[in-house]
C-alpha cells in the first residue's frame, strides 16, 4: 500500500514512548480483534447494546479528548522528525502507521460530518515490551488493541512481525493498515456506544464475535475510501489480497486448530476466518458503514 510522497504526515496523532513507561489501570476491551493474542475485555461492560446506531452516524455524543492511562505521555521527538511525508511512510514502518492512522481518522472525521454528528480523534500509542494502561497491562502477548478507559489505541509494532511468524499471515502493508483500521473501528463503536455489551459474550453467535466482525468490517469501510483521504495511491487487488490473509491468519478457528487440534465455536470471541473476511469484504464494497450491522440476525 504506497503512499503519496508528498503528502503530509501529521505525528502527533502517535505517541511514541517505546523509550520510556506509562502506568494506569483499568478494563480493556475489544483488542486488535487478533486471536489469541489479543487482550479479550468484552466484559463487565454495563447495559444494554445499541445496534440502532449503526444505521447513522449522526447520534453521537461528543466525549471529549484523549485521557493517557494514569497521566500524560511524552512522545518521543525523532518520530515527528522523521515522519513527515508519506515518501518518510513509504520508507519507515512506524512513519507508515504514523500514515494509517492519519487517514483512518482523516475518514472517519468526514463520515462523522456528513452524517451530522463529530468524530472526536484519538492517539495510538507505540510502545516497546510492555505498558501500563487504563485497560491493564499492555504488552506483546496481547497484541493491538483499543482501550476505552483511556480512549487510546495501543501497539507494540513488534506484533506485525509475529503476525508473519506466529500466524504465517503474508502481513504486508494492507494487512498492517487492517489492524489499524480494526482498532479505531471499536473507536467509532466506542462513539456510538456500540462497546456496551450484556451476558453470552462468547459463542459463534455472541456479542463478542458480533462486535469484533464490526470493526473488521468498518476497516473495510476504511479501504474502501483510503485514497479519498489524500495519503494513499490506489488500491490493488493484491494488497485486498493481504488483507484477507491477515484476516483468516486470526479468525478463532484457525487459531484454535493450529493450538488446540480442534475446533469450538463455543469458545469464540472473535470470529471465524470465514467471518472476518466476510465483513471485512462487506465493508470494503459498500464502502458504507450502514452496512456494517453485525447486531441483527446470523452473520
Amino acid at each position: 500500500m504506497t503512499f503519496r510522497p508528498d503528502a503530509p504526515l501529521d505525528p502527533s496523532q502517535v505517541t511514541d514512548v517505546r523509550r520510556s513507561g506509562v502506568s494506569g489501570r483499568g478494563v480493556a476491551l475489544g483488542g486488535g480483534g487478533l486471536g489469541a493474542l489479543v487482550l479479550i475485555v468484552i466484559i463487565a461492560l454495563a447495559g444494554g447494546l445499541n445496534s440502532g446506531s449503526t444505521a447513522g452516524l449522526g447520534n453521537l455524543l461528543d466525549l471529549g479528548g484523549v485521557t493517557a492511562g494514569g497521566g500524560d505521555l511524552t512522545s518521543d521527538p525523532a518520530l515527528a522528525e522523521n515522519c513527515r511525508t508519506g515518501a518518510d511512510a513509504n520508507n519507515r514502518e512506524d512513519c507508515r502507521i504514523v500514515g494509517y492512522v492519519n487517514s483512518v481518522q482523516s475518514y472517519w472525521q468526514t463520515a462523522f460530518s456528513a452524517s451530522g454528528g463529530k468524530y472526536t480523534p484519538v492517539n495510538t500509542v507505540f510502545f516497546s515490551g510492555s505498558a501500563q494502561t487504563k485497560c491493564g497491562t499492555a504488552g506483546a502477548d496481547t497484541g493491538p488493541f483499543y482501550c476505552p478507559g483511556d480512549r487510546i489505541v495501543w501497539i507494540d509494532l513488534g506484533f506485525f512481525d509475529q503476525l508473519k511468524s506466529q500466524f504465517g499471515a503474508t502481513a504486508g502493508p494492507l494487512a498492517q493498515a487492517y489492524v489499524i483500521a480494526h482498532e479505531y473501528g471499536h473507536h467509532v463503536q466506542d462513539l456510538l456506544g456500540d462497546l456496551n455489551g450484556g451476558t453470552g459474550q462468547q459463542g459463534a453467535q455472541g456479542q463478542s464475535v458480533r462486535t469484533e466482525l464490526q470493526a473488521d468490517c468498518y476497516a473495510g469501510v476504511w479501504a474502501n475510501h483510503a485514497v479519498s483521504t489524500g495519503y494513499l495511491v490506489a488500491i490493488t487487488d493484491a494488497e485486498i489480497a493481504d488483507a484477507l490473509n491477515a484476516a483468516a491468519a486470526v479468525g478463532d478457528d484457525r487459531i484454535q486448530q493450529e493450538t488446540s487440534g480442534r475446533v469450538n465455536p463455543e469458545g469464540w470471541t472473535h470470529g471465524s476466518s470465514a467471518q472476518r473476511q466476510k465483513w471485512f469484504t462487506t465493508g470494503y464494497r459498500t464502502g458504507d458503514p450502514a452496512r456494517c450491522d453485525t447486531f441483527k440476525g446470523a452473520i
